[in-house]
């Protein structure tokens, strides 16, 4: 018989330290070792990762999301037009509620310019008209494509009937009443193109869901002050003036935030095609509404300068939101890298509440 027996009243000559401990090991931060003695990960605690991070790259070069077919020209001019279209409206509504006519006729035919061509870009996206059409069939009310669809098809034949009732000077209640429709349905049209967009999987839109309905709005009401200080006479253009600070205060202040907030993605935002038209943005808006509020009161060619630097500033932001969002999803790592620090921020605030319940048992 060995050093240890087995009796009847036990185990006698056993050596110490020789009871197996189940998982008590990986319990202290020890190591596993499989039957060729090679070391395996580590516990919980001080928890070792053997295999490396995955490279950004993709299967056969492909990305890792199918960036969406949208044309720059149809989708970037849609949303610009569509925000001219709705806040324009509003600031017809409020141009002529304060006796300002001239000004108020003005961005009524620039609305419905601007929603004719907003509702043609997205038709020639499209491809066929029906297709809109078919849209119409159904409304629901958590598809942003379906709630625009219908936003366009009552938001257009109220823009088209004050600006012809205005032009015409026929059924001035008709007028009124198309005008003030027009005006509670324009926030919600020069607005929900940022929701279509941020409803997307692409990273450059879809993670900046918060601010971009502020720098869509913001810019929409710096592109109706631009519209009203272009069109308008020096006697008349003070709210417009007004509107383009307000506007341009808005949109600089959402588009700071979102890159702040949006990590490594906003890179697409600083970079290449996009920040080439993000900061021209950022500088054609300021020049305009600083040259509207010092300059716009004083000459009728200061103001339509200043109005058309923000049409111009307006129309950057939105191509240029568009360009950061097509980037995003064509390069892998701005769809890994936001996940994995997402992994990683939910990981760490679960050992924090642990950590909290253990300290509190």
């Amino acid at each position: 018989m060995g050093e240890s027996d087995v009796t009847r009243d036990g185990i006698r000559g056993e050596r110490p330290g020789r009871d197996a401990r189940v998982g008590q090991g990986l319990r202290d931060g020890g190591t596993r070792r499989d039957r060729k003695g090679r070391k395996g990960r580590r516990g919980r605690k001080g928890e070792q990762l053997m295999v490396p991070q995955a490279e950004f790259t993709s299967y056969y070069g492909r990305p890792v999301l199918n960036p969406p077919t949208w044309r720059p020209q149809d989708i970037a001019g849609y949303f610009f037009l569509g925000g001219l279209a709705g806040a324009g409206s509003v600031a017809a509504a409020g141009a002529e509620l304060t006796g300002r006519p001239v000004m108020a006729r003005a961005l009524k035919v620039s609305s419905l310019v601007a929603i004719t061509g907003s509702a043609a870009a997205l038709v020639h996206d499209l491809g066929r008209p029906e297709r809109f059409a078919n849209m119409l069939r159904v409304f629901k009310p958590t598809s942003p494509m379906s709630v625009g669809s219908w936003l366009l098809a009552a938001y257009g034949p109220a823009a088209g009937a004050a600006a012809v009732l205005d032009l015409g000077g026929r059924l001035p209640r008709t007028g009124r009443a198309a005008t003030a429709a027009a005006a509670l349905l324009g926030p919600a049209v020069a607005s929900y193109t940022a929701v279509l967009a941020a409803d997307t999987a692409v990273p450059g839109w879809h993670d900046g869901y918060r601010e971009l309905p502020f720098v869509f709005v913001g810019s929409a009401a710096a592109a109706a002050g631009g519209m009203a200080l272009l069109t308008s006479p020096v006697a008349e253009n003070a709210p417009a003036r007004n509107v383009a600070l307000l506007g341009t205060a808005l949109e600089t202040a959402a588009v700071q935030a979102m890159k702040h907030r949006l990590g490594v993605v906003a890179e697409t935002y600083r970079e290449g095609t996009a920040g080439r038209l993000m900061r021209a943005a950022e500088a054609l808006s300021v020049a305009g509404a600083l040259g509207g509020a010092l300059l716009g009161r004083r000459g009728r060619t200061a103001a339509a300068l200043s109005g058309a630097a923000l049409l111009a500033a307006s129309a950057c932001t939105r191509f240029g939101v568009f360009h950061a969002g097509m980037r995003s999803a064509e390069d892998p790592k701005y769809t890994v890298l936001p996940q994995r620090e997402r992994i990683a921020a939910r990981q760490a605030r679960q050992q924090a509440e642990q950590a909290h319940q253990t300290q509190e048992d």
